[in-house]
């Protein structure tokens, strides 16, 4: 039941019968509950990692279980931890992806900069990402960040996705959590993962992209218009950044069929996000643009956020977000 928390069944079996019988020492533990004295020394050890025992006071060089209502919270806060500390990794791969996507930005001559091909115009785009796919042996890794799919992409998007999957092809996708209001775009995702395909989101990507057999990466040279021009990207040390990226990404993105998690707060992913955002003086239209969501979405969103923090002005709510904590991830 605790494993989410990071305790195993043996070792929460354990924790459970030292509860109820706290006199009992390894042996007896063992005893009663069929296990080798070697395994019962095992989970011990893994509760005192986790701090569910703690030295006995009343006899001395042995230990007892800490009540559940503590050894609960220890676990929750040493997960909160992880996830935090998760999510400023993630923030770090995104800002040196940024940083990447910036450096090449201004590409004039594939010639001064090996590794580089720039691609001008829509047409260019497509015929190069056509030749990738009918090239591809093993793996896609692909960053939407659009937000909800428009029906005739997506069923001008099938044949190409059943080809590809049907070649035995690893397709993982990351979208935005706002794909997750738009019903037809949640249609195909369940289509795809039923196809054999791997979707998850995330509240806002830095970046759209295109990673061919970890050895080909597509981006485009402008995030605000996708279709101006891209760079195909096949220098070896800016591969390895960018597949660091996208599985770092993909650890911190949320399976398509789960539920928000709430942190602490009562916050969800995408509401931190924009949060963070409001915090930086983003106005709605970027957040909106950031999240794959209208700009009225993003304005009730923001509008939300200011009421729970008891905020006047931008400005106030990033500054009491910061006092109270909603800002440290």
């Amino acid at each position: 039941m605790l494993t989410a928390l990071g305790l195993d069944d043996v070792s929460e079996v354990v924790y459970r019968a030292m509860l109820a019988h706290p006199q009992e020492g390894v042996a007896a533990l063992g005893t009663r509950l069929a296990l080798p004295e070697r395994q019962v020394r095992k989970s011990l050890d893994v509760l005192s990692e986790l701090a569910l025992l703690r030295p006995s006071a009343d006899r001395e060089g042995e230990l007892r279980a800490v009540p559940p209502e503590v050894g609960m919270e220890a676990l929750m806060a040493r997960q909160q931890a992880e996830l935090a500390a998760q999510q400023l990794r993630i923030e770090a791969s995104r800002a040196a992806a940024a940083q990447l996507i910036a450096d090449f930005a201004d590409l004039r001559s594939v010639g001064s900069h090996p590794g580089v091909e720039q691609l001008t115009g829509l047409d260019r785009i497509r015929d190069r990402l056509t030749v990738l796919t009918r090239e591809v042996r093993e793996e896609v890794m692909t960053f939407a960040p659009d937000g909800g799919q428009k029906p005739e992409n997506i069923e001008a998007a099938k044949p190409l996705d059943l080809d590809l999957l049907g070649r035995g092809i690893r397709m993982r996708t990351v979208y935005l959590d706002s794909v997750r209001n738009s019903p037809h775009t949640v249609e195909y995702v369940n289509w795809l993962a039923g196809q054999g395909g791997q979707v998850r989101t995330v509240p806002a990507l830095a970046t759209r992209m295109i990673v061919v057999d970890r050895a080909t990466a597509v981006i485009p040279v402008r995030s605000d218009d996708t279709a101006a021009g891209a760079v195909v990207l096949t220098g070896q040390g800016m591969l390895t950044a960018l597949c660091a990226l996208f599985e770092s990404v993909w650890a911190g993105a949320r399976p398509i069929g789960s539920a928000a998690r709430l942190d602490e707060h009562g916050l969800s992913p995408q509401e931190r996000t924009a949060l963070a955002l409001l915090a930086d003086g983003h106005t709605d239209d970027a957040i909106a643009k950031r999240l794959g969501v209208s700009p009225r979405t993003a304005r009730r969103i923001a509008t939300d956020l200011m009421e729970r923090l008891d905020a006047r002005s931008r400005f106030q709510a990033g500054v009491r977000a910061a006092q109270v904590g909603w800002l440290t991830m």
